[in-house]
Parts: structure tokens; sequence; C-alpha cells
């Protein structure tokens, strides 16, 4: 679980990054699950954009996500989520305590 500051800290990092991922129609499946989670491994922090033409709403595409990835939600604001996810092989950000 992220601490307040650590969130804090995670959104300043996000500010400059653009998404990498659109969410549309179809939704969430596996396959964008296992980029996510490759993504993730790679980078730590990414930015998902849900598109105008999804069906479901923001927090169920979240709550998928999550539970995919296992990575943690720093914000979700308008129709972009942030997730963070510690790399295992590559950790480049440290976490404020």
């Amino acid at each position: 679980m992220l601490t307040n500051k650590q969130k804090r800290f995670l959104r300043s990092k996000s500010h400059p990054i653009q998404p990498i991922f659109q969410v549309g129609k179809a939704g969430v499946n596996e396959n964008m699950i296992t980029q996510i989670n490759e993504a993730l491994e790679v980078r730590e922090l990414i930015k998902v954009s849900i598109l105008q033409n999804c069906m479901e709403d923001k927090d169920s595409i979240t709550a998928e996500m999550v539970e995919g990835t296992k990575a943690h939600v720093v914000q979700v604001i308008g129709s972009t989520i942030i997730l963070y996810k510690k790399s295992v092989n590559n950790p480049k950000l440290q976490l404020p305590n």
C-alpha cells in the first residue's frame, strides 16, 4: 500500500509521461494485462488512457488492471489511470518513506 507521501512523489514523476495504453470498446483483456505487466516491469510508472467509446466505467477498469497486474493505483484523474509497480529486475524509482 502506498502512503500519501509516496503517491504525491509518484504523481509528480508521472506528470511528463504520456499514456502508453488505451482502453477502448473491447475493454480490458488478458493480452492487455500481460502487456501492461511487461511495461510496468520496464518503466515502473505508466499512464493508461480510457477512450470515450469504452463501455465500462473507469472504476471497474482500474480494478481489473490492479487485480491482473498487482500494481498500485497512484491516481485516477479524468480518463487517465496512473499505475505503479516496483520493478523486480531493474528498480528505477526510490520511493520516500
